[in-house]
C-alpha cells in the first residue's frame, strides 16, 4: 500500500495600507501585490482579485475534474473569464457571478459539460461565495 502524504499550504492574506498610496497585499507564502483604487488605474482592485480567485479556482478545478474523469489527456485547455453585477442598493455587494468556462480538448460536448460541472462542485472559492461563511473580526 502507498502511503499519499498531502502538505496543506498556508492560506490568508494581510493587507495594509498607509496615510497614502495603494494597498499592499501578501499571502501566507510570500506572493505580494499593490491594489489599485482608481476606476482607471490599470492592475487589480478588490473586485478584480475576488474574481480572480473564481477564474482561477474553476480552471484548476476543471483540470482536477478532467483527471477524476480519466480524460486529462484529452484535454488542451480550461478557460474561465468572470465577471459580476453589483447590487444597486446597499450594502455594497456582487449579487450575481457571471461566469463563461471554455473547455478545449479532444473531447465530447457531454465531456465538456461534465467538467465544467464538476468543476464548479470541486472549486473551493465557488462553494464559498455560494454558501455563507461565518465572519470573525477581531480588533489587533
Amino acid at each position: 500500500m502507498v502511503d499519499i502524504k498531502i502538505k496543506a499550504r498556508p492560506i490568508g492574506a494581510k493587507a495594509v495600507l498607509g496615510r497614502l498610496g495603494h494597498p499592499r497585499v501578501t499571502s501566507e507564502t510570500k506572493g505580494g501585490l499593490e491594489v489599485v483604487t482608481g476606476a482607471s488605474e490599470p492592475g487589480f482592485n478588490p473586485l478584480d482579485l475576488m474574481f480572480a480567485s473564481l477564474a482561477s479556482c474553476l480552471v484548476l478545478s476543471g483540470r482536477i475534474a478532467a483527471s477524476k474523469l480519466g480524460i486529462l489527456d484529452k484535454l488542451t485547455e480550461v478557460r474561465a473569464h468572470v465577471t459580476g453585477e453589483k447590487a444597486h442598493e446597499e450594502p455594497s455587494r456582487i449579487v450575481r457571478f457571471i461566469v463563461s468556462l471554455d473547455v478545449d480538448g479532444d473531447l465530447t460536448a457531454r465531456q465538456k459539460a461534465e467538467i465544467a460541472h464538476l468543476a464548479e462542485e470541486i472549486c473551493t472559492v465557488s462553494n464559498t461565495l455560494k454558501g455563507t461563511p461565518a465572519f470573525l473580526v477581531e480588533i489587533a
